[in-house]
């Protein structure tokens, strides 16, 4: 046996795996064999970014499973309990941080609310307003989600060096904010 043949096979296999388990690599392909006249480079990204929503939702939701709640319910008491004391906030400003409908947020405060994590109340200041509070109940589960999200966040990112997770986290951070319609992003020809 040749010396380093045995160090090649394993990680041509690995590579050919990697290749075969990247679908949108495969449809990159289809499109450019297909569609040679289209430039389907933002494919490369964009497709990706795609297919890793679904797959971040899962890993999440498996991590927040112990705790009985999905993400998007998690996301209102985390970001409630980010807020800092007294753990409030009005409808808009949870919209504002959190990626759901108004209707889709009203629907889940109710479930939260019933569920005793939430008590909605007229805001003193204005009368027509409502405050969104974390009750004893919701920061306590909250808390206990917390590392649990955090961790599997990390998992998610593990074939990453640090520098290389900042890197990732600058470019998707340019990449929003350049997007952003309400920061006045337009586009581009």
């Amino acid at each position: 046996m040749k010396q380093g043949t045995g160090s090649s096979a394993p990680s041509q296999a690995g590579a050919r795996a990697r290749a075969e388990a990247d679908l949108v690599g495969r449809g990159i392909a289809q499109w450019r064999r297909e569609r040679p006249d289209l430039d389907s480079s933002g494919k490369a990204v964009v497709g990706r970014l795609l297919r890793l929503e679904e797959v971040v939702l899962r890993a999440i939701n498996a991590a927040l499973a112990p705790h009985q709640v999905k993400y998007q319910e998690y996301a209102v008491l985390a970001t409630l309990r980010v807020a800092g004391p007294p753990y409030r906030l009005t409808p808009s400003q949870l919209q504002a941080t959190l990626l759901f409908t108004s209707g889709g947020l009203s629907n889940l405060l109710k479930r939260l609310e019933a569920d005793g994590l939430v008590r909605r109340a007229s805001d003193p200041q204005d009368g027509r307003g409502v405050l969104v509070s974390l009750t004893a109940k919701g920061r306590r589960l909250a808390d206990q989600a917390m590392p649990d999200h955090a961790a599997a966040e990390l998992q998610l990112l593990h074939m990453f060096e640090p520098n290389e997770r900042d890197t990732f986290a600058q470019l998707l951070s340019r990449m929003m904010v350049g997007n952003a319609p309400e920061l006045g992003a337009c586009e581009q020809p």
